[in-house]
């Protein structure tokens, strides 16, 4: 039998829709949510896109309508970090405009020299240049932060190069392990409940990555829930090593 839980932590990409397709049960337990009035979070590690482009694509792709506030990104966590620590305000950053223009938005200051941050996320406009800056930034004492872990994306074209390869170069270039903020790291599921303005256990964690979503449950002690309609396959099940709270094939399946 299910708990009732006070809040959802939700990913995006493989449980509410896959690629450019929305999953049906997802858009339903998005609604049902809504019509119960229980509080969720979208929480995704993708740093290329703000909340509002997310929800943007939620409603014209999906015809899902939420709220922005409902989004929450890896850049949105990395900031909330950065603002906790009181370190200073300048930065520099590997990524695209989804996390440059919100980290300059919230008050940071580019610094290509003497930066006290140094935030790598995905860039499909990667430079050596922009390694080069980021590693000497780095050496000069900047705190290294990584966006996300992930190492590959899927796309129409395959799996290529994610967050978690470039900052895995800048570690190699600079024998500095990174901070590392999305899921399954405990910063963005620590600053999601602060969001949400709820405890662990009031909440449960849904997601189709067993790697990244139900682990972010696992490691933080956090109530998962392992849908079998994107990334981590049925057969695959048998042999995790460590079982999620929950596991269905829908959505549709979830009794509030």
């Amino acid at each position: 039998m299910e708990k009732h839980y006070k809040g959802y932590l939700i990913d995006l990409d493989g449980t509410i829709y896959l690629g450019k397709e929305v999953i049906p049960a997802g858009k339903r337990f998005v609604e049902k949510l809504q019509e119960l009035d229980l509080p969720f979070l979208f929480v995704t590690n993708n740093t290329t896109k703000t909340p509002k482009a997310v929800i943007d694509r939620l409603a014209q792709e999906f015809d899902i309508h939420v709220p922005v506030e409902t989004v929450y990104t890896a850049s949105l966590a990395t900031i909330d970090y950065m603002k906790e620590q009181g370190r200073g305000n300048r930065v520099y950053v590997i990524g695209e405009s989804g996390l440059v223009d919100l980290i300059l938005s919230q008050g940071f200051v580019w610094d290509e020299k003497t930066p006290d941050y140094v935030v790598v996320g995905l860039d499909t406009e990667i430079t050596y240049e922009k390694f080069a800056t980021a590693a000497l930034c780095i050496r000069n004492g900047a705190v290294f932060i990584g966006t996300n872990p992930d190492k590959s994306i899927p796309t129409e074209r395959g799996l290529l190069p994610g967050a978690g390869s470039f900052i895995s170069l800048v570690a190699t270039a600079t024998q500095t392990e990174p901070i590392m903020i999305g899921k399954p790291n405990s910063i963005i599921m620590n600053e999601a409940l602060h969001v949400m303005g709820l405890e662990k256990e009031q909440v449960i964690m849904v997601g189709d990555n067993y790697e990244t979503d139900i682990q972010s449950g696992l490691q933080n002690g956090i109530d998962s829930l392992l849908v079998l309609s994107g990334f981590t396959p049925k057969e695959a099940v048998p042999d995790l090593p460590a079982k999620p709270t929950y596991i269905l094939d829908s959505l549709d399946e979830w009794t509030f």
